[in-house]
């Protein structure tokens, strides 16, 4: 059993990165003297906010209650969006519930799902999603205090945002919580550290899922690593810890963004005014990158609904809209976990990302400022595309071992038994052999 485990998600990386990795030394380092999981099953919809709530709780996404990014407001379905990020908004036992039960010392640099999780977390500094700052970036120290950052690394974190900036801007925000993160472990030797550097996601949105641009996040990566595992020999206890590196989803390639909402509206069941707000809507299809969910409203009558399901299943089975199957609630609990305040599932053709406009062009091109529309994107069920990996070194696990598959359901068991603490609600088993 470990005494510290550091826990390193790079955000949209997956196996076939570490061909390129194993170049780089950090990198090289931990695949070299560890275990490989190569390709993981993620969750469903494969996306940053809901993941990393399964990363660390081994729940799938109907258990969390982490079913979205975002907060679906049902009255007001286009207000602009809010990002689900809160510790108290996961509905299930968490690796850091654990790790405080058992009395060690928690950390976490902006790790999504983080904020006011300071009962549980000793050192939090947590994600500082942009929305914050809105009309705010005079007072992000404040911003951050309202979220939770816990006074022990205010100073950590005001020497950092000093130095990179506060915004969730690629790469500055990396470079802060890696600044930060080694920080913490000098200063603070935590048993279990969260940390999330996205520069490789941010990439992939921009230029596509293989690209110069992703090979020079991937250094970028490396070199952050390189500062943690540095901070983890300044602070002595390079014997006595293992470093987990692991990834929440992979990419597929975008060709369109798509919005079903035109073509609902265009078949009367949204309405808008003359200046193109919805008044009123039977059902509203909110993106979930690369797959949406479909929510009826409190109103919608047995036969509006029975309308929507049917004309969505009939634009599915043409493959002309964007979607190539329509997922029910019986078929998403049973196949993926998957259930919310939603009522059918959308799923990309592939190709396609969806929008949640009304008006037209139902077809429109890529917006690389919100991730849903970039060249390359996620959201969709987790047997598509690339597969993101996990590599694990340390006391605790041996080297050398491939394991082909997993499931991203097994890593909070995985981490809690190197820990050696218990996970309440965990759907997954610790990978037993990779350890030991």
């Amino acid at each position: 059993m470990s005494k510290h485990v550091i826990v390193i998600s790079v955000d949209a990386m997956v196996f076939e990165d570490l061909e390129y990795a194993s170049t780089l030394p950090s990198f090289a380092r931990l695949i070299g003297s560890g275990s490989v999981i190569e390709r993981v099953r993620s969750i469903y919809p494969t996306l940053t906010h809901p993941a990393h709530a399964s990363i660390i709780s081994g729940a799938p996404a109907g258990k969390t209650g982490i079913t979205s990014n975002y907060i679906f407001h049902p009255d007001d379905p286009k207000r602009s969006v809010e990002w689900r990020n809160r510790l108290d908004e996961i509905g299930c036992d968490t690796l850091l519930h654990a790790a405080k039960r058992a009395g060690l010392v928690t950390a976490s640099s902006c790790w999504p799902m983080t904020a006011g999780g300071g009962e549980v977390i000793d050192y939090l500094v947590p994600a500082g999603l942009n929305f914050y700052f809105k009309d705010r970036d005079h007072e992000p120290m404040e911003v951050f205090r309202e979220l939770g950052a816990t006074p022990s690394v205010m100073d950590i974190l005001a020497e950092g945002i000093e130095k990179y900036g506060h915004r969730d801007l690629h790469p500055g925000v990396d470079e802060l919580q890696a600044f930060v993160s080694a920080e913490i472990i000098r200063r603070y030797k935590p048993n279990l550290l969260l940390t999330h550097p996205s520069y490789v996601d941010n990439q992939r949105h921009a230029t596509g899922v293989f690209s110069d641009k992703v090979e020079q996040a991937i250094a970028e990566t490396d070199r952050w690593i390189g500062m943690l595992l540095d901070a983890i020999r300044d602070a002595g206890i390079e014997e006595e810890t293992d470093v987990i590196v692991l990834s929440d989803h992979g990419q597929i390639d975008i060709s369109r963004i798509i919005s079903p909402n035109f073509y609902l509206k265009e078949a009367g069941y949204i309405r808008v005014d003359e200046e193109g707000c919805i008044t009123s809507y039977d059902a509203y299809v909110k993106s979930t990158g690369a797959s949406a969910q479909v929510h009826f409203s409190h109103g919608a009558t047995a036969e509006s609904r029975a309308g929507v399901e049917g004309l969505l299943r009939e634009m599915a089975a043409t493959g002309s809209y964007g979607f190539e199957r329509v997922f029910g609630k019986e078929e998403l609990i049973e196949r993926y976990g998957l259930f919310g305040d939603f009522d059918l599932v959308l799923e990309t053709d592939g190709i396609s990302s969806f929008g949640e406009h009304t008006e037209a062009p139902a077809e429109r091109g890529f917006d690389i400022l919100d991730y849903r529309y970039g060249r390359g994107t996620h959201g969709y069920m987790p047997e598509r595309g690339a597969q993101p990996t996990f590599i694990a070194c340390g006391p605790d696990f041996k080297a050398g071992v491939r394991i082909p598959e997993g499931s991203i359901l097994n890593h909070a068991p995985t981490i809690a038994r190197a820990l050696g603490v218990r996970l309440r609600d965990a759907e997954g088993q610790a990978v037993e052999e990779i350890f030991r």
